[in-house]
């Protein structure tokens, strides 16, 4: 090429100019592996002409290295000798490496029976990189290699590449982009090529921790036989490993810890980990129980906690309660290791630490996972990462084969999209567990990270202990009948070692029996349990009728009204938000009545400002999907942020919104976990249509609902479920009242509808005023929000009574009353208007505003200026068998004078919540308020 033309190519060239440094990076990679550079660079680097006589180039860092080396020889002899910077086998050994970096555990021994079938891995046998034994003496440059110095013999090279990646422990960490972490894992495993030296003491903790493990499941089975408990024999390694994560956790500065799991091991969890009196786990076997707990729920699913010693001071130890929904609990957890945080004032997560234990198809196939991983550097939901262990027992109920659990190589895929390391570790190798335990928590304490353990076990029993396995698993089951149990493989290592002697060892399995018949507790690091968590004494023992405070002086929200529609003079709004605004600073002055954006801004204003903290998620929660709340203002020149809510007074409560990651399950559960760990706080969450929360139903079902009953926990968490028929068509109109209602009993959750500004401002009040923690769904409104008639005065807000009914409002004489209409939400206003049109004077409209628990005295109050009146109505938006009609309608007979009627007004029975059809919406629309206010002669 000529060189003119050639020097127009390079000017014009991705490769010239200031792309250099960029393509050199690449080059460089390119080195190592061709398969981690894009294939069309690839394409590029191979068409780049050939130096005679060198197959692979000499990587430039390399050669700065040797110059760097060769700087410091006093003698400065260069000579350029087989196995040197020179030498072509020298990159082939480097590649060497790398692979054994990227594909060392394909061929890891991480199999206790020995049934992973793994397929040849090429890259990892030296005739595949042009290397034999006959280089076995020669030295080469080891470059980043950790478990030597800068030059090692090829032998000695290939023995500790597959000691460190090819053993009992299996890493993937390659697809980690950060090279500063991914030196710092290859430093940890490679400069003790993944074999750990443990002192006696340490061998002596974890071959306790497989004796307790093995121990309480042979105590279980002969005390109760055929009873169901989902033992961990097989995985019994996870035992000594949650308690050497404790121990590292303490002396790491960790204060609390939240573990979450399922069913399997638990009940060994309970006992060997958090000290639960066996006496305790006996009773529970036998059937006996404390009358006091509502339901209940069976043992597997009981949570704990304890005081746990370390050598860095004591851990306080929470063992989340949960139901057999599978991943489920593992955002719980999250949510209450976040309020811990927040309550312990660490953002870095340094103080509390979540660990998650999942089983491997649960892992796979559970979407909560890609979830909760999802969530886990956001900013509403970040903990400073959690350590997340696979109990791996290689089959999903009785469905072992890979190709009908997953579609991809390992159980923990998933998490490579968070760029987690894994470590896949042998279970029958304790000491490997131990180590990778050690690492993983630096690493997430470093980092500030998820990491993931995958403990490769097996299931000694079926499903439960009444299955037979070998029915769908006849020669894994044949292999775990001869198979030695955790506890005997490593007592006989610690025995030829000579740490400890038979007699010993007996000594600590008699010991260890000995106490689960005295029913004592067997953790002797536990002590006495104290404070750690927030103090829930305070919301014991109370009901709705409890008295409280809310009224606050007009001047006093004059004067907060006027701090929350304000900004900074220089922080330019949009010009809706500015108008939205200078409305609210004239509603604030007694100028125009509030809507209800502003009622509710004025709400969270008085908690800030007497102290309360103030949690708000959801999709759209800053601006609010229906851009009404506006708690956020951007600022149009430089898109910076400015709350006024956190600008009330100096020493305020805090106020936080977040627009969350677009999940209903996950962030649902996120923030139940957090309302149970912190009851004085204000925690909500916001569907961005009230309809999205059937994403969340298993939250509902499984925690908000039953959580009370099951486990006696309390939560206070609200739910904001905009609600109302808008003729948006079915999947924007109904937020499934009639799913709420059918879970109600035992006064286990509120149900409100509020209609008017001044009924949100106190229904919210009361939620955290009020010395009461239980779980309020609402279903707010879309239209109403600026309704011309949804307004209130600020009078209406001083006197911050949430009114559970509303008894008509027009001058209408109860006596000349013929038909009472019953209504909820939106429909009242268009029952309001359409009477008034028609101007007539008997029939009274009565708002329910809260469905559950139903108002019965305050609505007997209002039934008796109706005494006479024999026609009554109920009215809804929502189709017949959906809305409140079905399940509220039992309140209504019992209400209503003896003898009167109770008819329904409302749309058909519908499979669908409602019509896809704007006309048709408005004709059935018009037809129900009609139909409610025709009185039939």
């Amino acid at each position: 090429m000529h060189d003119g033309v050639m020097k127009a190519w390079l000017e014009s060239s991705h490769l010239y100019g200031g792309n250099v440094a960029y393509v050199e990076e690449l080059y460089e990679a390119y080195l190592d592996d061709v398969t981690s550079v894009p294939e069309e660079w690839r394409e590029v680097f191979e068409q780049l002409p050939k130096v005679e006589g060198v197959d692979v180039e000499t990587k430039h860092s390399q050669v700065r290295a040797e110059f760097a080396k060769l700087a410091k020889n006093k003698h400065r002899e260069v000579v350029v000798a087989e196995g040197g910077q020179g030498d072509p086998k020298q990159i082939k050994v480097l590649q060497l490496i790398n692979a054994f970096r990227f594909r060392g555990h394909q061929n890891a021994n991480l199999d206790p029976l020995g049934i992973w079938k793994r397929e040849r891995v090429r890259d990892l046998e030296l005739d595949f990189h042009g290397l034999s034994e006959d280089d076995f003496d020669t030295e080469f440059y080891v470059g980043s290699f950790a478990a030597g110095g800068e030059m090692m013999k090829l032998g000695d090279l290939y023995k500790a590449l597959k000691a460190t990646y090819c053993g009992s422990i299996g890493a993937e960490y390659m697809h980690i982009t950060s090279t500063e972490e991914k030196r710092w894992l290859q430093q940890r495993l490679e400069s003790v090529q993944a074999r750990p030296q443990f002192d006696s003491k340490t061998k002596q903790r974890i071959l306790k921790g497989l004796i307790a493990a093995d121990g309480i499941e042979k105590y279980l089975g002969s005390k109760f036989p055929g009873a169901k408990r989902f033992s961990l024999e097989g995985g019994d390694a996870l035992v000594p490993m949650l308690k050497e994560l404790i121990h590292r956790a303490g002396e790491s500065g960790q204060q609390e810890a939240v573990i979450g799991m399922a069913h399997r091991g638990r009940l060994n969890v309970l006992v060997n980990v958090l000290g639960k009196n066996p006496s305790a786990l006996f009773d529970e076997f036998a059937g006996k129980h404390d009358d006091t707990l509502g339901s209940g729920d069976v043992k597997y699913h009981m949570g704990y906690s304890s005081d746990f010693a370390t050598e860095g001071g004591s851990v306080h130890m929470a063992l989340a309660f949960n139901p057999s929904h599978l991943e489920i609990v593992n955002p719980v957890v999250m949510g209450s290791v976040r309020a811990r945080l927040d309550r312990l004032e660490c953002e870095s997560g340094s103080k509390a630490l979540p660990i998650t234990i999942h089983g491997d198809s649960a892992i796979a196939g559970q979407g909560c996972v890609q979830e909760t991983f999802n969530m886990s550097q956001t900013n509403a939901f970040k903990v400073g990462g959690s350590v997340r262990i696979v109990v791996n027992n290689q089959v999903g109920f009785t469905t072992s084969k890979q190709d009908d659990t997953r579609s991809t190589d390992y159980c923990t895929d998933i998490a490579k999209m968070v760029q987690s390391p894994i470590f896949h570790v042998n279970s029958d190798d304790p000491e490997a567990v131990a180590l990778v335990t050690q690492i993983a928590l630096d690493f997430r304490n470093q980092f500030k990270r998820d990491v993931v353990i995958d403990l490769v076990c097996y299931r000694r029993h079926g499903h439960n202990e009444a299955d037979e396995p070998s029915a769908t698993q006849p020669l894994m089951y044949k292999k775990i009948k001869k198979h030695p149990v955790p506890r005997q493989i490593y007592a006989d290592q610690l025995v030829s070692e000579g740490v400890l002697s038979e007699k010993e060892i007996k000594k600590l399995a008699d010991d260890y029996r000995n106490g689960l018949d005295e029913g004592n507790c067997v953790v002797e690091e536990i002590e006495p349990e104290t404070k750690h968590s927030s103090d829930w004494s305070k919301f014991v023992g109370h009901d709705w009728d409890t008295e409280y405070e809310t009224h606050i002086p007009v001047e006093k929200l004059k004067e907060l009204g006027e701090k929350v529609a304000s900004y900074p003079e220089e922080h330019k709004a949009q010009s809706r938000v500015k108008k939205i605004y200078d409305d609210r600073k004239a509603m604030a002055a007694g100028e125009k009545k509030l809507d209800w954006g502003m009622a509710e801004t004025l709400a969270y204003a008085t908690m800030v400002e007497q102290g309360t903290d103030i949690r708000l998620t959801g999709q759209d929660s800053g601006r609010g999907t229906f851009f009404h709340r506006h708690a956020v203002v951007h600022n149009q020149e430089d898109a910076s942020t400015y709350l006024p809510l956190q600008h009330i007074k100096e020493d305020q409560g805090k106020f936080e919104v977040y627009d969350s990651v677009l999940s209903e399950e996950a962030v649902l559960a996120f923030e139940y976990g957090y309302a149970t760990a912190e009851p004085t706080s204000l925690v909500m969450w916001e569907a961005q249509f009230g309809d999205f929360a059937n994403g969340a139903q298993v939250v509902f079902d499984q925690f908000l609902s039953s959580g009370e009953q099951k486990w006696g926990r309390l939560c206070g968490l609200t739910c904001l479920l905009p609600h109302g028929y808008e003729g948006q068509g079915p999947e924007h109109s109904s937020a499934r009242l009639e799913r709420f209602l059918q879970l109600c009993a035992d006064h286990n959750m509120q149900v409100c509808v509020p209609s008017t500004p001044a009924q949100v401002y106190a229904m919210l009040r009361r939620q955290s005023v009020r010395p009461l923690r239980r779980p309020l769904i609402v279903m707010t409104p879309k239209s109403l929000l600026r309704h011309p008639l949804a307004v209130s005065t600020l009078e209406e807000l001083s006197e911050g009574v949430f009114h559970n009914m509303i008894d008509e409002i027009d001058d209408i004489d109860a006596k000349n009353v013929e038909r009472v209409v019953f209504c909820s939400g939106k429909v009242y206003y268009e029952l309001l208007q359409e009477r008034r049109k028609q101007e007539l004077d008997n029939i009274a409209i009565v708002r329910v505003e809260q469905l559950y628990p139903f108002p019965h005295q305050e609505m007997a109050d209002i039934i008796e200026r109706y005494s006479h009146v024999k026609d009554f109505v109920w009215c809804q938006e929502e189709p017949q068998n959906q809305g409140a009609w079905y399940c509220s309608q039992h309140h209504f007979w019992q209400a209503i004078p003896q003898g009167a009627n109770l008819t329904y007004a409302g749309r058909n029975a519908s499979a669908s919540p409602a019509c896809g059809y704007m006309s048709v919406h408005t004709k059935e629309q018009q037809a129900l308020v009609a139909d409610a206010l025709t009185i039939k002669k």
